[in-house]
């Protein structure tokens, strides 16, 4: 059976952190149940974890190439994976993959967070059997949990995180097979050929996203959040809300609204601040022959604390993700504020910061799998990386004493141009040959002017709605979508007015160019007409 994962990646630390993983050259039965039982245990709520067998370690990192595993060695292995599995109180088996890595046989044993803490293994598997010990992972190690670690595991027994609760008023048929296997298909997990002749139930085991015995299979939370097109009929208000200030007067504002899929979520609210509010600025030098580029707000910082948000806000609460853009500043909201000991004057004052228990176990694993955040710890130092890479003031991060919330404050760069929101110049057109050109990547016309005069050289009868229809479709959608959005008839007359102009100018594409009436038809903005939109959010 695959896993939900890229092997080449997780075996690399790519994807998965090296505290996680545990690489051992050959076949001590002893050290695996201890490490199994640690995995389950799972004291920081991290996921559990990977044990990966026939490569050697060197304090903690792999090395190359493999030792492997004779193919009749890994088959013997996976017997006695099951004999271990029983001597785990409560039973707890792992699942095993074998795998073929730079020519040579080895076998993944995957041991995801277990539902029944605390669990325990003999320390010896010898005659006696030693005695019966909880073991957790601390750092790289399997210990045994004593004294205040063990007080923590007892803490914990019975409080399974959120995001990995079996939730009871949904159905597995809540979760769509298509979603599941675009995330297979995009992580280049083994399991996605698999998942095309196997039962929808066995599929939604084997990735853990869904629970419970034969007759009541459940999905867990997760698995809503990330396969379910509607994760909002489940979980209050889980979306994303955007407010893009156009200046600092509270009053000319618009809001937008992300929902979906966590992943859509995040990739949309993402591309729309690539498009709309992140913008370059040039200044030329005279003492210099380069010139002095920087962005208003440096994309990968935005991107981390955005995905920061999205990896550990509780879905619990009916509270969305909140956006607040300005032109001075991005304020990023989410609730509630960190686990303990993290507080107000740990946010303040440490630029790393690794957290002792993780609020979502399974939806940090999804985000670093599809590469939307970084490693666990590593958020903070690449926000700040980031922006003093761009020569921007340092972010900000706060919360208050009862750790309600967190607050995120990115801000903008300060040599960004007074009075324009992203520091871009806006062009003046004399022609439509002009603003093609322009939109085409070519030619940056005269440095003053209002960019609406390029859509009302276009269209005098729809150049009010041009901006509209650009900003909608920063994301892909069918017509209906779109003209629902605009309060319009979804007719072809209404297709010929405001769709097809905006095609024949290669602003918008049609996901099947050759079949403009195809039943699934979508329409989506291209880079081109990403320029143009750029170009009306300054001239407006």
């Amino acid at each position: 059976m695959g896993l939900p994962i890229n092997i080449e990646e997780l075996v690399n630390g790519n994807t998965i952190e090296w505290e996680r993983l545990e690489f051992k050259q050959g076949w001590n039965p002893e050290d695996v149940i201890h490490s199994i039982c640690a995995f389950a245990n799972d004291l920081h709520n991290w996921g559990g974890g990977y044990i990966i067998i026939g490569i050697a370690e060197n304090d903690g990192q792999p090395l190359f190439p493999p030792v492997g595993l004779q193919h009749e060695q890994a088959d013997a292995i996976q017997k006695k994976i099951i004999e271990l599995g029983n001597k785990v109180q409560p039973n707890y088996f792992p699942i095993a993959q074998p795998y073929v890595l730079q020519g040579q046989q080895i076998l993944i044993l995957w041991c995801p967070a277990g539902d029944n803490r605390i669990y325990t293994a003999p320390s010896s598997l010898g005659s006696n059997g030693g005695t019966r010990e909880a073991y957790v992972r601390v750092g790289s190690n399997s210990i045994i949990a004593r004294g205040e670690i063990l007080r923590r595991l007892q803490e914990l027994t019975a409080r399974i995180p959120f995001d990995d609760r079996v939730n009871n008023q949904a159905s597995i048929q809540d979760l769509d097979l298509g979603l599941i296997q675009a995330h297979l298909q995009e992580v280049k997990s083994g399991l996605y050929e698999e998942s095309k002749s196997m039962s929808f139930e066995d599929l939604c085991r084997t990735m853990f996203i869904a629970k419970g015995s034969n007759e009541n299979v459940r999905p867990v939370n997760v698995g809503l959040l990330f396969f379910c097109k509607e994760p909002e009929r489940f979980f209050n208000r889980a979306w994303i809300e955007l407010v893009w200030h156009k200046d600092n007067t509270s009053t000319n504002y618009k809001e937008y609204y992300f929902k979906g899929p966590l992943q859509k979520q995040l990739r949309d609210t993402l591309s729309f601040f690539q498009t709309n509010i992140i913008a370059e600025q040039v200044v030329k030098v005279a003492t210099k022959a380069e010139a002095n580029r920087f962005y208003n707000f440096p994309y990968s910082a935005v991107e981390e604390a955005l995905s920061n948000a999205v990896y550990h806000k509780s879905y619990e609460l009916g509270s969305p993700i909140e956006i607040q853009v300005w032109p001075d500043k991005i304020e990023i909201l989410s609730f509630p504020g960190p686990v303990p000991p993290v507080n107000t004057i740990v946010l303040k004052t440490h630029r790393r910061i690794v957290a002792r228990e993780y609020r979502n176990r399974r939806i940090g694993d999804f985000l670093k799998e599809l590469h939307l955040t970084e490693g666990r710890g590593t958020g903070f130092p690449t926000i700040y990386k980031a922006m003093a890479d761009n020569g921007s003031p340092a972010p900000t991060f706060d919360t208050d004493e009862t750790s309600t919330y967190v607050l995120a404050t990115l801000p903008a760069h300060d040599g960004m141009s007074n009075g324009a929101s992203n520091g871009v110049n806006v062009p003046v057109f004399k022609d439509l040959e002009e603003i093609l050109t322009f939109s085409n990547g070519a030619g940056n016309g005269a440095s003053n002017g209002v960019g609406n005069l390029a859509i009302e050289i276009i269209n005098t009868e729809i150049h009010d709605r041009v901006n509209e229809i650009l900003e909608i479709l920063t994301v892909r959608m069918k017509r209906s979508e779109l003209f629902e959005k605009m309060d319009l008839s979804n007719q072809s007359k209404n297709r010929a007015k405001y769709l097809d102009p905006l095609i024949e100018n290669g602003w918008i594409e049609m996901e099947f160019p050759e079949e403009r009436t195809h039943p699934n038809q979508t329409y989506q903005i291209t880079e081109a007409g990403n320029r143009i939109l750029k170009l009306l959010s300054n001239g407006s």
